[in-house]
């Protein structure tokens, strides 16, 4: 099993990317997630990754941090979810986001996701349910939205910015901002960028 690759980051063709490893290139899938977080082409960067093994090919998927990771493994678990579906889901969701929504069994949020439907999501939330534990609990417990980031996260969707744009404005605000300062706030750091 190929567990973590470091090295300089040649082609980035989303969702995969070229990374030479002292002479060697390998192509690998990675959630937008990760991406977003690339650096420019030519840069050294380490991926942890799994090894999924065909009868027909052998494809490697990289992500940024070992969460990421621990999530997609968790992910393939679930019956009827494959690396495609899986990358979809965290291309979505980060992880934290993937464990409030388990913990709070929201199937919406994860049918906003391309290739989710209703059923898949309720798979997704029964049988993930018992297996994120110690895995992916820890990690939302951890970086778990606040309820008035949750509401500063609503009112920029609902001014059209995308999620994407959204929850990065409200990465860079304080902790403990009170909603109306948090708009404020991300509306300026959206108005900059």
């Amino acid at each position: 099993m190929i567990g973590r690759l470091s090295g300089v980051l040649l082609e980035k063709n989303p969702p995969q990317l070229l990374l030479d490893v002292q002479g060697v290139a390998y192509e690998v899938d990675v959630p937008m997630s990760t991406w977003y977080n690339l650096p420019a082409s030519g840069e050294r960067i380490t991926l942890f990754t799994h090894l999924v093994v065909r009868e027909d090919a052998h494809l490697l998927y990289g992500f940024g941090t070992d969460d990421e990771r621990r999530a997609f493994r968790q992910l393939l678990k679930v019956n009827g979810i494959g690396a495609r579906t899986a990358l979809s889901v965290l291309s979505g969701l980060s992880v934290a986001e993937l464990a409030h929504a388990v913990s709070l069994q929201e199937t919406a949020r994860l049918t906003r996701i391309p290739g989710i439907g209703r059923k898949t999501a309720e798979r997704l939330l029964l049988e993930l349910k018992d297996k994120l534990g110690a895995d992916l609990g820890r990690a939302g417990a951890a970086k778990r939205e606040t309820p008035a980031t949750v509401d500063i996260t609503s009112a920029l969707l609902a001014l059209g910015y995308s999620e994407r744009e959204a929850q990065a404005a409200v990465r860079q605000l304080p902790d403990g901002v009170a909603v109306a300062d948090g708009i404020r706030q991300a509306l300026r750091t959206l108005a900059r960028g």
